[in-house]
């Protein structure tokens, strides 16, 4: 049980850096901009659930994908750490990061709209956190932790829906330095979570001897 929830703390860090909701509460309240309380608290909760969808599919069927096109969980791993490495850079040097950022004009602005596109996707589930994702999944699966990552996953989601829907009166209390401050600490948070998944990648490639 030790073991369940020392990797459940770890899936909950790496979700919580890559997905940042206290950096994202801001993001929201700017997408949701005009709309009432009762549209900000339906597109929050259209958002969690298709933030849980997403992240359940990543993590339970990310390895069958993989297994599909020839790939294996190292390869995928070295890509993945790669990509969630230039998020974490991003978030250090206190910018967006262009995976996880829309284009300005694939955004209209209107509450109902922005749930899935682009709150859900790619704002939160982009391409670093599946890519996360698909790595613990398969170690979940490999190594018996499936309760781990499902109390880790879990958890996360109740801290994001609990931001999300308290996102107006977090509006009211978070300053800019605050957000920029917690962007940049779940940079170095989330850049040791990439370097630890490249390295290991590596290792297992020079193992089996690729």
């Amino acid at each position: 049980m030790a073991d369940d929830i020392r990797f459940a703390v770890k899936v909950f860090a790496a979700l919580f850096a890559i997905m940042n909701p206290i950096a994202n509460v801001p993001i929201f309240l700017s997408l949701t901009e005009g709309g009432s309380d009762a549209q900000r608290h339906r597109t929050a909760v259209v958002a969690i659930i298709a933030v849980g969808i997403g992240c359940v599919v990543s993590a339970l069927a990310g390895g069958a994908v993989l297994s599909a096109f020839g790939l294996t969980v190292d390869d995928f791993r070295l890509a993945g750490g790669l990509m969630v490495l230039l998020i974490a850079l991003s978030m250090l040097n206190g910018s967006a990061s262009a995976q996880h950022k829309p284009a300005d004009h694939e955004i209209d602005g209107t509450a109902p709209s922005v749930a899935i596109y682009p709150l859900a996707v790619p704002l939160l589930v982009g391409p670093g956190t599946i890519a996360t994702l698909i790595v613990f999944g398969h170690a979940a699966i490999s190594q018996g932790r499936e309760i781990g990552l499902a109390l880790g996953l879990g958890g996360f989601l109740a801290v994001l829906a609990a931001a999300l829907l308290a996102a107006p009166w977090l509006g009211h209390h978070l300053s800019a330095q605050a957000t920029a401050v917690t962007r940049r600490l779940m940079g170095m948070l989330l850049a040791a979570i990439a370097v630890e998944m490249m390295t290991t990648s590596i290792r297992a490639l020079f193992l089996s001897g690729r």
